[in-house]
């Protein structure tokens, strides 16, 4: 079902884009003024997209650019998204900013914005595409590892581990649950991994699969949550069970998070760079623009945060507060 509702969308934009380009143009390139970044998020709601949005506003407004960011209500909504990308498309900008959902189902419009000289710079999550000029984020794979490292520390290397990642469609999904994986196999093989759980980032599902993990494990050691979403809904989960003796670690850094490190219902987690994020996406796009080459990655960094150094300055400027 979810397949023709896509196939739907796209064949609709690709007609969208048609007429877009046979029109006058847009806010873009044709306006004859300042260059125009279009992006076009995951997601809108969790603390770590606002941040993004105000590194990429921030370094518009300084370098005399100029930006829209939109993205679906939730980090489920693959053909929301689609049609966001079309609008974005139709207005015909100097360059397009994109963290793709889904990282296939976005090709026939990626294509477009090929045919239609806009450089496309992916961001947070990479795209199943060789069209992207650059890539700006983290390096999830390498940050899960981190995660997954002080899991394995705090559990003297032994015990039972779960997973609720946010979803196997986007690259950072993927990298952030083959990261914890493959750490945990290589360097502490005393810990039993379950498979995977994928909740959407939804806090509500991420919770109830927490539930259903620890009814179906009592004997459960440690969650490890890959995104703001997850950790919100593993931290409900687990209070919900009535379960104790659950570590739990996680990704990003919201308040809700920040506030289940302090007092102790979160061991820690991973902090990306969301204002850097943004600041180094619109950066790469204007170079973009000018025709100037970029690497293959930006890496944006990474910090694990606990209660050990949540204070700490380095610490403080990155989170998403």
């Amino acid at each position: 079902m979810l397949a023709r509702k896509i196939t739907a969308a796209l064949a609709s934009a690709v007609v969208a884009l048609s007429l877009a380009a046979c029109g006058s143009a847009g806010d873009g390139a044709g306006g004859g003024g300042e260059p125009y970044v279009a992006i076009v998020s995951k997601g809108f709601q969790h603390q770590f997209w606002q941040a993004v949005k105000k590194g990429a506003e921030q370094e518009a407004s300084k370098r005399g650019a100029r930006v829209t960011f939109v993205g679906p209500a939730t980090e489920q909504e693959v053909e929301e998204q689609l049609n966001m990308l079309t609008n974005a498309l139709a207005k015909q900008p100097d360059a397009l900013g994109f963290a793709a959902l889904d990282s296939k189902a976005a090709a026939p419009l990626l294509q477009q914005a090929q045919s239609q000289d806009v450089p496309v710079i992916a961001f947070d999550s990479g795209v199943d595409s060789g069209i992207p000029v650059t890539t700006v984020a983290t390096d999830n794979k390498a940050a899960a590892a981190e995660a997954a490292k002080h899991l394995a520390e705090e559990l003297g290397g032994k015990g039972k581990v779960a997973l609720v990642v946010h979803d196997q469609t986007s690259l950072s999904g993927v990298d952030r649950r083959d990261g914890f994986v493959e750490w945990m196999e290589q360097n502490a093989p005393g810990i039993t991994v379950l498979p995977a759980q994928y909740g959407g980032g939804d806090q509500l599902e991420s919770a109830n699969i927490t539930k259903s993990i620890i009814s179906a494990n009592p004997d459960l050691d440690g969650i490890y949550a890959s995104n703001e979403g997850s950790a919100i809904g593993v931290i409900k989960g687990v209070q919900e069970s009535g379960a104790s003796g659950v570590t739990v670690v996680g990704f990003d850094s919201g308040q809700a998070q920040i506030d289940a490190i302090r007092n102790g219902q979160m061991l820690g987690a991973v902090t990306q760079n969301p204002i850097g994020m943004g600041e180094r996406l619109v950066d790469a796009a204007l170079k973009a623009i000018e025709g100037q080459r970029l690497p293959e990655t930006v890496d944006t960094g990474f910090y694990w945060y606990d209660k050990s150094n949540i204070d700490d300055e380095k610490i403080q400027a990155v989170l998403y507060q």
